[in-house]
């Protein structure tokens, strides 16, 4: 038999993303929905450690469903690391009452709570909060959709430049082990090359893609590059070398660095976090453990969270070949 679940925690952990807030809200109304309490837990497992809970209510969460980041906090947790750590959590969660948690994050965040549900049988369910899109088991992590809308908005306004004084722009994107915002912000903004950790580009094709650009009539071209791109060292590296065998460019670089992460969250985060709140507290109650909701073919489903962690997202084919099309 199940356990009766009558209090719910929840934290957010890792980096932030928009829509963690919307999430929080879901979580907190689907539990009044429901006639059991929800407990907010601050900074993560950190705050876990240290017992700083408060109690939370529909009202409470009023007006956060549009505010980037997460109001309640995210801290790195050297602490939860150590059995020590992870128990002392255990007692502050007995003591407090709460019978279950909802974690929202990433991976990082996801084997946090998997580890503690294998060592106190601790019912644990996840959220991914990333704006990396790199989960695996949902086709959209929250923050995703915003990150791409503000990475977008941004080259929009680059290319401005890049037209006046006839330049080339390097635009570094978030993306260490995956190229989504790359390569779907790229196409949505009309980037003249991708450069992606998925796909080794080399430097011998990036020149001569650069050289078609130019004798084609481009005046001014636009590479959105992720930030773990195999291709140069840094994107820097990649400026010099690209002006040392193409004189005929003047290139700047852009990092849009943490910009990415804020903001308010996009009509679509708002209801993917709505609906992965709803489905995580839900699956708690009817005893359910040990997994990450996300959304697969439109549907919001349950993916183990050991798959979620370790299986890889793949990126779309179909995607890189309509960048080369869009490129000629």
């Amino acid at each position: 038999m199940p356990k009766t679940i009558k209090k719910v925690g929840v934290l957010t952990s890792g980096g932030d993303s928009p829509g963690m807030n919307a999430a929080i809200r879901s979580v907190v109304r689907t539990c009044a929905y429901h006639h059991i309490e929800c407990i907010g837990i601050y900074r993560g497992y950190q705050g876990m450690i240290e017992g700083d809970f408060k109690e939370m209510g529909p009202r409470s969460v009023n007006n956060i469903v549009n505010k980037g980041g997460t109001i309640l906090k995210s801290a790195r947790s050297l602490e939860f690391k150590t059995p020590e750590g992870r128990k002392k959590a255990h007692e502050n969660l007995l003591k407090s009452g709460i019978d279950a948690l909802v974690v929202i994050g990433g991976d990082g965040t996801f084997t946090g709570g998997l580890i503690f549900n294998t060592e106190f049988n601790f019912p644990v369910m996840g959220i991914p909060g990333t704006i990396d899109n790199d989960i695996f088991g949902t086709s959209h992590t929250l923050g995703y959709d915003t990150a791409l809308n503000t990475v977008v908005d941004v080259i929009d306004k680059i290319r401005d430049t890049a037209s006046s004084h006839n330049r080339l722009f390097f635009v570094e994107v978030m993306g260490r082990d995956a190229g989504h915002i790359a390569l779907n912000a790229g196409i949505g903004a009309g980037a003249e090359e991708i450069l992606i950790p998925e796909e080794d580009l080399g430097l011998d094709r990036l020149l001569e893609s650069l050289q078609k650009s130019k004798a084609s009539g481009k005046s001014s071209s636009i590479v959105v590059i992720a930030e773990g791109d195999k291709i140069g060292k840094n994107v820097f590296e990649l400026k010099d070398y690209v002006e040392a065998n193409l004189p005929e460019y003047d290139v700047r670089v852009s990092v849009l660095g943490h910009m990415q992460r804020g903001g308010s969250p996009s009509c679509f985060d708002r209801v993917l976090a709505s609906r992965l709140g709803v489905k995580a507290v839900e699956s708690l109650l009817e005893g359910k453990s040990n997994y990450m909701v996300g959304l697969q073919n439109d549907k919001v489903s349950l993916t183990p969270l050991e798959q979620a962690i370790k299986g890889k997202t793949m990126i779309d084919r179909e995607l890189l070949r309509v960048s080369d099309i869009m490129s000629t």
